[in-house]
């Protein structure tokens, strides 16, 4: 990268993170014209699904090539293992691969104008009323430090620089994830084109556990916010369960998924905050990729409002535009969570839930195309009363 960006430059901004949410606010920065740098430490690979909606593919021009995968249907797995096929109709959901998938965005964004640096970020310090410095450490150990008018952070749930900035951090409610990267057997016993969901008490008490494809690879993971539950155990019980116990592994990898976006995502004055570090992963489905790339472009575009005009209030922008959009998605999701996955017995109505032709629609052009479909309003009333139904157990599950 150019050396002079080092060199004591004060830079528009820097964005402490490479995932999705860093690299588009990167992107977006720089495509702006902003004089950016992307702050990442190497070898970072975050545990996930890795789905990705058509809405997301086109929004954010995404190449064919990158999808390792292309999902038809959903398979829901009950506590009984009473399954329930949820086709998606026209279409289909697209399936990356987090490593190259983060790395050909954190590309993008250096192709766009802005500047890389590999390195783990250390804290944040300021002088007076001048500029924010960031200081990290690269991979030879020496401490480096970048100026800038503006730091993002977007490195994840347990965000340091949401730690150090924003009080209401130190607040975030999380659930903890964790998958195993497996060989996908040469039997042809798992469906490529087929994401299985368990709810299953024995495999999450409060979430739920997956298979996803990945091509020649599977994603075999569970989730849980409950002190004590072994993760790694019940993905080995999920895999003793489908015949993947003797499988090659890959690689195993945890994390942390926040809950709920979070009250504040900026500090009023030079820090704003996106992606997991702010709380932008959907609840009950812990969908984030799609929400963190929203979430980035949002952030670069209150940034550059804010270096134009040097009021921080235009920071606060980016959290007000993406309640406006997906706010009333999240709630009804935190709902649907603390509802139904409380017990197997709620659980196991929850997926015979999933076999109505009216959810299923209503589910699928939800999650396809990133909004409620209101021009449905007999549909959802019918899933209403059908919910209060399961949920009183007027009906058998």
């Amino acid at each position: 990268m150019d050396r002079t960006i080092l060199d004591g430059t004060i830079l528009d901004a820097v964005v402490v993170g490479g995932g999705p949410a860093g690299a588009t606010a990167a992107t977006d920065l720089a495509r702006l014209g902003r004089r950016v740098v992307l702050l990442d430490r190497a070898g970072r690979i975050k545990p996930c699904g890795g789905a990705i909606p058509p809405r997301l593919i086109r929004d954010f021009a995404i190449p064919d090539d990158l999808l390792v995968a292309k999902i038809r249907s959903a398979r829901m797995v009950s506590p009984r293992d009473r399954a329930v096929d949820m086709p998606v109709g026209e279409g289909f959901v697209g399936m990356v691969d987090r490593g190259p998938f983060d790395e050909w965005l954190r590309v993008r964004a250096a192709l766009a104008g802005a500047g890389r640096v590999t390195g783990t970020y250390l804290r944040l310090t300021r002088a007076g009323d001048g500029p924010v410095t960031v200081h990290y450490r690269d991979a030879a150990g020496a401490e480096g430090a970048l100026r800038a008018r503006l730091v993002i952070g977007a490195d994840g749930a347990n965000s340091a620089v949401g730690r150090q900035e924003i009080p209401a951090h130190a607040r975030m409610r999380q659930v903890f994830a964790y998958h195993e990267i497996v060989r996908t057997p040469p039997s042809g016993a798992f469906e490529g084109a087929r994401c299985d969901v368990y709810y299953q008490g024995v495999l999450s008490p409060d979430f739920y556990a997956w298979i996803f494809p990945h091509g020649d690879t599977l994603s075999i993971g569970t989730g849980s916010a409950r002190k004590g539950f072994s993760l790694r155990g019940a993905v080995g019980r999920l895999r003793a369960a489908t015949g993947l116990e003797h499988g090659e592994t890959v690689r195993r990898e945890g994390a942390p998924l926040p809950l709920k976006p979070l009250s504040r995502f900026d500090n009023g004055r030079d820090v704003l905050l996106t992606g997991d570090a702010a709380g932008l992963v959907a609840p009950a489905s812990g969908e984030g990729i799609y929400y963190a790339m929203f979430g980035g472009r949002l952030a670069a575009e209150a940034a550059h409002a804010f270096l134009a005009t040097g009021d921080a209030r235009a920071l606060a922008q980016a959290r007000r535009r993406f309640l406006k959009a997906h706010g009333r998605v999240f709630w009804i999701l935190r709902m649907m969570q603390t509802v139904w996955y409380r017990n197997d017995a709620l659980r196991e109505r929850f997926v015979s839930i999933c076999r109505d032709p009216d959810v299923q629609s209503l589910t699928w052009d939800a999650y396809m195309n990133k909004e409620l479909v209101r021009a449905k309003p007999a549909a959802h009333a019918r899933i209403f009363f059908k919910d209060l139904a399961h949920l009183f157990r007027w009906v058998s599950p």
